[in-house]
């Protein structure tokens, strides 16, 4: 007698669709996800350390600080969860920007970014919970080059005026008024905004997920 598959296992050996846990309190995150169709089923604040470690360099930085936060979420749920955690480093060479809390920290930024050719890496990370014991850990690091032409003294003052720089890694928001002073972006946009949505959309789709509830994303 062959044993029939469990409530959590298809017929075709897929698994039923999890809880979908965006560990960001950022609203740009969830806004991508919602821009490709896909509406978490809880968004957690990942409540962590992001301050870079002693010599620590910018992509180890990304990667380190997305696996956190995915980790420190997807170990406080209880039920079939996966969880996606994502952060966002801006470097010029192998300094790492600060998220600007204050103008000055802002005007410094983009003093610093004006004119020049700088990286942001974000790494996004799925971790399933112990009660999705199936999932696929995962994760992809991208990295996107982005340029600002040579900014004047009277356009930071209208980028600091403008306000749209605040919490945001380089003193920016490429979504937001900076946008008028970008001459070149090679890469990932929306990883620039915060999540690569390509990356992300892949790794859901490589996750163990079938009928009847079907995956997150055709």
């Amino acid at each position: 007698m062959t044993a029939s598959p469990s409530s959590a296992e298809g017929s075709s050996g897929l698994l039923d669709r999890p809880k979908l846990v965006l560990a960001s309190a950022s609203p740009r995150r969830l806004s991508l996800l919602e821009q490709i169709g896909i509406v978490p089923d809880a968004v957690v604040s990942a409540d962590i350390d992001e301050e870079p470690r002693p010599g620590e360099l910018p992509r180890p930085l990304a990667q380190r600080l997305a696996r956190q936060k995915a980790e420190h979420v997807a170990a406080q749920r209880t039920d079939a969860a996966l969880v996606i955690g994502a952060d966002t480093v801006v470097s010029v060479g192998r300094r790492i920007l600060p998220k600007a809390e204050d103008e000055k920290t802002a005007r410094a930024c983009l003093k610093l970014l004006s004119g020049r050719r700088h990286k942001v890496l974000t790494a996004v990370v799925l971790r399933p919970s112990a009660g999705w014991p199936q999932g696929a850990p995962c994760e992809r690091l991208v990295e996107t080059s982005v340029i600002f032409h040579r900014l004047t003294d009277a356009q930071i003052d209208a980028l600091i005026a403008q306000g749209d720089w605040k919490g945001k890694a380089g003193g920016y928001a490429i979504q937001g008024a900076a946008a008028a002073h970008i001459r070149q972006i090679g890469g990932s946009y929306s990883a620039v905004v915060g999540l690569p949505l390509f990356e992300t959309a892949q790794l859901l789709r490589g996750q163990p997920v079938g009928k009847p509830s079907g995956g997150w994303i055709a």
